[in-house]
Parts: C-alpha cells; structure tokens; sequence
C-alpha cells in the first residue's frame, strides 16, 4: 500500500474527544476526523520530547538511549549507533517505493535517501512591530520565538500552506510504484504567528485554563525543575497573558489543522485512498502552563503524550480508541509489517499490527519516553520518572491523572515503583547523550554522575 505519513510539530493532545487534560474548544475538524476513521492512540507517547531526537528515533527504529541523541542541538551523524542502518524512507525506498518529504520531517537525521521530491519548511518571519505580544525578548533585548499575534503575510505566502500545496501536488501524479509521502507542518510551533481569522476563532471570554495547582514542583527533584523555565511563565502570568498565550498556540493548531485538511481531502478525491495508508502524529506534546511550563522539554504528560492516529484500508475499523500505551517508535515497525517488508533487525519499537485490527489486544507494559539521558516510563495507570542522580518521581494517574503528588517517598506504593523501575534499561546501559554543538550551550548531564556534581546544570 501507499503511505501519507504526516507529521505536525509540537501538537499536544488537546483536540483529542476523548477525555483528555484540557475541557475547552479546539477548532481541528479535520484531525478529529482522520482520528474517527480508524485507531486514534489515546495514549501514545513520544521517544524524546523535543523534535530532533523524537524524528531521529521513529525514522530510524533505534530508541534515544541507545542513539545518544536525546536532546536538541546535537550532531546527529555523530551516532555511532545510528551509521549504517536504513532508515525507514530508505527501507520502503529500496522496495521501489517513490519517495518525497515536505516540511520539517527529519530535523536533523540522514535518512540516506535521494527524495523523488522535497521541500524544506521556513519559519514565519516576524511581523513588523515584534515581539507582538510585548515580552519575547531576551535579557539582552533580542527577538525570541516565544512570540504570537497576526502575521503580516498572505496564506497562500506562509511555509505550512505551500508544504500542503506539495503534498497534494504529489498526490495528484500518476504513480507507476506505489509511494511513501510524508509532509511535516511546523505549527504549532513557536512563534504562533497566523493569520488573523484563526485569531478570531477563539474568544478570549472562552478560552478556558488547564487544571493546575500552585506549588506543583515542591515535590519534584532539582533535575526535573530545572527542565523548566520559570522565569518565562513568570512574565506570562505577570503580563496578564496566559489566555492570550493559550489562544495564539490554539490558532496555530486550527491553521494546521486546516491545511492537513486539505492534504486528506486531496487523498480522498484521488484514486488512492482505498490503498493508501494514513498515518497523523505530533513528534511530541507541549505544555500551556501546567507545571509552569510552556513548552516541551519534560517527562511529564504535557510533554510526552503524542498524537497518534491510523487509517490502514482493509485493516482498521472507524471509531477505534486504544488506550494501551504505545510509543512513536512503533511507527517503522508496523508499516513493514502491513506492508510485507522483511523487518531490520535494529529495530526497538513493537508492531501496532494487533492494536489495528483489536484495539483491545494485549500488549508488553509500558512506553518509555527518555531526555537528555533522563528517563520516564507511564503505562495505562501510573508514571515514574529517573533522573540521571538517582532521584525519582512516581504518579498514580488512577488518583492524580495531573501528576500533582509525587509519590515516590510513599511506602504505599513501593510494590509498584519497584515494578516500574524494571521497566527502565538499566543506567549502566544507557548511551551517553551526544554534546549539544549549540552555541554556549552546557553540555553537563554527566554519564555517572559522582556525589559532587549531582547538582550541576542538566538544562541545555
């Protein structure tokens, strides 16, 4: 069968219909519909939750802690592990697969194929008069991306619109092979510049808060604090933007939305959607100010929990849920399984092959998410979370699904932190995470961290 892979960045799972962390409105008909034709994942989590690391490991099959690459700003090709495997582009390529990628699908990663067609994504350059919302600055007075408001730019000038136009452009040829094409969308990433009646669509009046709690990391080690920037959502909640802020990065997603739309519509009008397998994820979710943070970057849910959703023909059935804890890399395996391909051997994901056709079939415990060599481990009733000193956090989601209380210290719980401590690779085993080549960027997570540096900074 054909593959449509799409990928849209930094998309958390709020547009889910299934009970999820947020109760507001989120304009994605388009999502939401892919999501009711086939298996949405309600619990899929990433490798890595940050973009070059979560691409590099569901393109190549190899997970993060045995890659090195789990965090932003590294030399990919530096991977020792990663030389010499095929990646998935390549694996359906030497099948006589036609292949091309639009947009920001790799981030980074050789995939060692010659694209039959490709286009790179840009950022929306900044509207005149930035930062639009007043506070996107650094200390030293420069323009961040951590900016939103109404660009300047016609839609059909704007990055996501032409990657979609090439999508559909590609799907409209006539194939003699069949194809591999994926299309990665860059919003809802930073900045959230859109057009104005993506704005307009959400009233601030509406905009409704996600639940969270005042000392919410009282209870959270050094190293997982320090995964978050507070001084950000200092001046977000200081400046009286917190719904403003909510409101830019949910215009981001309906604009997304909006032009995957197009995409699927342009699939189903052709002679290939009954043999064309739809796949749709996000490289990771995004925090709006749940444990003080708005971004990606932690081991919590905000940041981990992905966007999964399948439409295989002849395979899946609509209005499917599975709440069985799955991972991004799962994403290679299973489309060489549906598609008769000899496995690689490298492979760490498992098939969804089962999960496809039973959303209910059983299935080994556990999806591990890992960043910056540290590492977390949620299953369909609790998380616990490693860092690389040996602290820990423990969440029983039965009780807390907002990860409020850790309880990790609670002889309560013991049985189960034990239980889930045995699901994480041993620290002996675990790759040391490549340096980060970013300029003045702290490359400190140590490999085997002594008692006197325990306490040095892990944020890059």
């Amino acid at each position: 069968m054909n593959v449509l892979l799409l990928i849209v960045d930094d998309l958390n799972t709020w547009l889910l219909e299934e009970p999820t962390r947020y109760s507001g409105r989120v304009v994605a008909p388009n999502i939401q519909r892919l999501a009711k034709q086939g298996v949405l994942f309600h619990n899929a989590y990433t490798a890595s939750p940050v973009c070059s690391p979560s691409r590099t490991a569901f393109l190549s099959g190899v997970a993060p802690w045995k890659s090195g690459v789990s965090r932003n700003g590294v030399k990919v090709g530096d991977s020792k592990v990663l030389q010499g495997i095929p990646s998935l582009f390549k694996t359906f390529q030497d099948q006589g697969y036609w292949v091309a990628s639009f947009g920001k699908v790799t981030h980074g990663y050789d995939t060692g194929v010659n694209y039959e067609a490709s286009m790179n994504h840009k950022r929306t350059p900044p509207p005149p008069g930035a930062p639009l919302n007043g506070i996107a600055r650094s200390a030293g007075g420069n323009l961040t991306e951590r900016d939103w408001g109404a660009t300047h730019l016609d839609e059909n000038a704007m990055s996501d619109k032409r990657l979609a136009d090439a999508a559909i452009e590609s799907l409209h040829r006539e194939h003699d092979t069949p194809f591999f094409i994926a299309c990665g969308l860059f919003h809802p990433h930073y900045p959230w510049y859109v057009p104005q009646k993506y704005l307009d669509m959400y009233s601030l009046d509406e905009i409704e808060l996600p639940p969270m709690r005042d000392g919410d990391l009282k209870d959270v080690p050094a190293y997982g604090q320090k995964l978050v920037n507070l001084g950000w959502d200092e001046k977000v909640k200081e400046n009286g933007l917190v719904k403003e802020a909510i409101r830019g990065y949910l215009a981001s997603v309906t604009f997304s939305d909006t032009h995957v739309g197009r995409v699927l519509d342009a699939l189903d009008d052709s002679p290939h959607r009954d043999n064309t397998i739809v796949i749709l994820i996000s490289d990771h979710g995004f925090h709006l100010g749940e444990k003080q943070n708005w971004t990606k970057g932690t081991l919590w849910e905000e940041a981990t929990d992905s966007v999964m959703m399948w439409r295989v023909p002849g395979v899946t059935q609509p209005n499917q849920v599975c709440k069985r804890p799955v991972s991004l890399l799962d994403l290679y395996p299973t489309l060489v399984d549906l598609n008769g391909i000899d496995k690689p051997c490298h492979l760490d994901g498992q098939t969804l092959l089962p999960l496809l056709k039973d959303v209910t079939a059983s299935r080994p415990p556990g999806a591990i998410t890992v960043y910056d060599g540290h590492m977390s481990v949620r299953t369909e009733t609790a998380r616990f979370i490693r860092y690389w000193d040996g602290t820990t956090e423990l969440y029983d989601l039965t009780s807390d699904p907002h990860e409020w209380t850790n309880q990790t210290g609670n002889p309560q719980f013991a049985a189960l932190k034990a239980n889930l401590a045995g699901l994480l690779p041993p620290q002996e085993e675990i790759v040391e995470p490549l340096p980060s080549r970013q300029a003045g960027a702290v490359n400190s997570t140590p490999r085997k961290p002594k008692p006197e540096n325990r306490n040095r900074e892990s944020r890059k």
